[in-house]
């Protein structure tokens, strides 16, 4: 789809998730034949003429300023990840360009380092197409235990975090409240996609999950958007029962390159002996050979 479609269906399904009771309109019990805003409302709390605005959502003006679009953004009471999408929706490209497969994401060996570093806590590092990269032992034991530890270092073979969240019937089980995972998985897919609109692999996930789940096909018609960050998930591991855990996302502003994602528990709680405890459980075993003294006895 072209990046104008993207812009006129962002705001599409955005006004129509906005209710006049939210931006103080009366509707004086009127019967309302589309759900949300209508079309001239919008354009009322942005200050920009009815007609400028249909053209902008029917794909039909592709100049939009960007005053102009913080005045959507603000009637639309966008946050500051969603305002950055909707301005990356609505910048001209820079050229035509064929698209062509990517290359595969690599791990640099600083980040490699880290993760050692970071044994005792488990870390996995994401590409921006949620391709698993690497993984310490912590990390893939928390995450995707049921998979080859070694799966992240053929790219051909990869796990894909957004598969898993949505196929993957072992993760769907992992965490107590799955739709807040999905969503936070489109959010950051749709942040994902109007920053790189030209990433075919992208467009092919995204594709897929669309056919294979209803689920994700529904939330991605929604056009949330959702920056990874900081988030408490509750999981159901099968090594070490239940516990929650703080999932940090840390990557570029930009959003460019892979993101190291860390999980921790509060110090002292249940979660965090479950964490030691799973830490403990898949520690690689010390094989004890037989002592041979240095100067054996011999006997006469």
């Amino acid at each position: 789809m072209k990046k104008q479609g993207r812009l006129a269906d962002f705001l599409q399904a955005r006004r129509a998730q906005l209710q006049p009771e939210e931006v103080g309109l009366r509707t004086y019990g009127e019967r309302r034949r589309v759900p949300g805003l209508r079309r001239e409302e919008l354009a009322l709390l942005a200050g920009i003429s009815a007609p400028y605005y249909t053209r902008l959502e029917q794909g039909q003006s592709h100049n939009a300023s960007p005053e102009v679009l913080d005045a959507l953004a603000g009637a639309l009471r966008l946050d500051g990840p969603e305002r950055a999408h909707l301005h990356a929706l609505a910048r001209s490209p820079r050229g035509t360009r064929t698209a062509g497969r990517s290359r595969a994401e690599r791990v640099t060996e600083a980040t490699r380092s880290l993760l050692a570093a970071l044994d005792s806590t488990p870390a996995i590092v994401l590409g921006r197409r949620s391709d698993v990269l690497a993984w310490n032992r912590q990390g893939h034991a928390l995450f995707a235990g049921h998979l080859d530890p070694s799966g992240p270092d053929d790219p051909r073979q990869r796990p894909n975090m957004a598969r898993m969240v949505f196929l993957d019937a072992h993760t769907r089980e992992l965490y107590t409240d799955w739709p807040a995972k999905a969503g936070a998985v489109v959010g950051n897919l749709r942040l994902t996609a109007g920053r790189h609109p030209d990433d075919p692999q992208l467009a092919a996930l995204i594709g897929e999950l669309a056919m294979r789940s209803p689920e994700f096909a529904t939330m991605w018609a929604d056009h949330r958007i959702l920056a990874c960050g900081t988030a408490d998930y509750g999981m159901r591991h099968p090594l070490v029962g239940a516990l929650t855990v703080t999932q940090q996302t840390l990557q570029s502003p930009q959003g460019d390159g892979p993101a190291l994602v860390v999980a921790t528990a509060t110090p002292g709680s249940p979660s965090a002996t479950a964490l030691a405890l799973l830490a403990h459980t898949v520690a690689p075993r010390e094989t004890t050979a037989p002592r041979l003294d240095a100067h054996p006895r011999t006997t006469g």
